[in-house]
């Protein structure tokens, strides 16, 4: 059987602190699937297209990355791409409670869905998406905190 991992998220906009766990699980899993998650009731800065078009220009040499999107329950959408992991990252000790929390909760509803959670490298542990989208909002520099494909 195949190891196919799921990493979804939002990624408004995708980080280097994303692109750090995505690019370290790679070993441990023979796909990777980067599902980009949409939410009526969420406001996003960038559109579903150019979010999907961003992490595809990132990983674009990666034969073993692919996109997807979705709306609904992660755990359902898991089990129509047959994934069999979960992959997240955890910045602190407030992601993890946050993490944990869900896990157990996708657990219950998928016994047989594992999430992996992998800690982001210091030197990213402090981007969030939310940072970035609040440096962009005031026009600061934000080109430190994301791929070149991301950067103006």
């Amino acid at each position: 059987m195949s190891r196919v991992a799921l990493f979804p998220g939002s990624f408004d906009p995708i980080t280097l602190g994303h692109v750090d766990i995505i690019q370290r699980s790679l070993p441990l899993f023979d796909e990777v699937r980067i599902a980009v998650g949409t939410n009526s009731t969420k406001n996003y800065l960038f559109s579903l297209e150019q979010r999907v078009n961003w992490i595809e220009q990132t990983f674009s040499h990666e034969a073993k990355i692919s996109v997807v999107t979705y709306g609904g329950l992660t755990v359902d959408f898991a089990k129509e791409q047959n994934a069999s992991f979960l992959l997240r990252g955890l910045r602190n000790p407030a992601d993890f409670e946050f993490e944990k929390a869900i896990a157990q909760a996708n657990r219950e509803m998928v016994p047989n869905l594992e999430t992996v959670f992998l800690l982001t490298s210091a030197r990213y542990a402090y981007i969030s998406s939310s940072i970035v989208r609040d440096v962009i909002k005031h026009n600061g520099d934000f080109s430190h905190f994301v791929p070149d494909t991301v950067r103006p």
